[in-house]
């Protein structure tokens, strides 16, 4: 009976991983976060395209104010006021825009990394891979020939390499101009 309890105690095969460290080193992550810095950078430089024609108006309005009557200074301030709402308006929906989308690719990107997680603990034996960090320090030790971090981001980016080729060849061949049909 001793022999099967410490038989079966020996099953038990764990490590843990630095989930923060895994993040920053996935290639998947800094490419996520290249497309949402370059989407930032395109919704910004179209909302200045917005703010240009209304800051015209403002210094044009603040040149001629002085020779309006104050009917018609109010109604152009009026003008102003309600042209300046509505930028701000984009400007928020933007924000939430882009931040809605970032969530969602934060969002894959851990079902992603949990899927392949799941896997590589299969695929290597291990019947628990704990997930650490600065902020949760859910490992409060663990001996560092336990820590899988650095083979798994390896691991991770490899798969992940090995799948952007399809992508690059759909996205090329959907791309691509139908031939002309005759």
């Amino acid at each position: 009976m001793l022999v099967f309890a410490l038989t079966s105690c020996t099953q038990v095969k764990i490590a843990h991983a630095d989930v923060e460290e895994i993040l920053k080193e996935y290639e998947g992550s800094k490419k996520a976060e290249e497309e949402m810095k370059a989407q930032s950078e395109r919704m910004a430089n179209e909302l200045d395209q917005l703010a240009i024609p209304f800051q015209q108006k403002v210094q044009e309005y603040q040149q001629n104010s002085q020779n309006l009557s104050a009917s018609a200074r109010q109604e152009q301030e009026q003008q102003l006021m309600q042209e300046q709402q509505m930028i701000q308006q984009r400007q928020q929906m933007a924000q939430q825009q882009v931040q809605a989308e970032g969530q969602k690719k934060i969002d894959k990107i851990n079902e992603d990394i949990e899927a392949f997680l799941e896997g590589y603990a299969k695929s290597n034996g291990y019947t628990y891979i704990l997930g650490t960090s600065e902020q949760t320090k859910s490992v409060l030790y663990g001996q560092e020939s336990l820590n899988i971090t650095a083979e798994v981001i390896e691991a991770l980016n490899s798969d992940y390499e090995s799948d952007e080729p399809e992508t690059t060849a759909k996205t090329e061949a959907e791309t691509e101009e139908p031939a002309p049909v005759n």
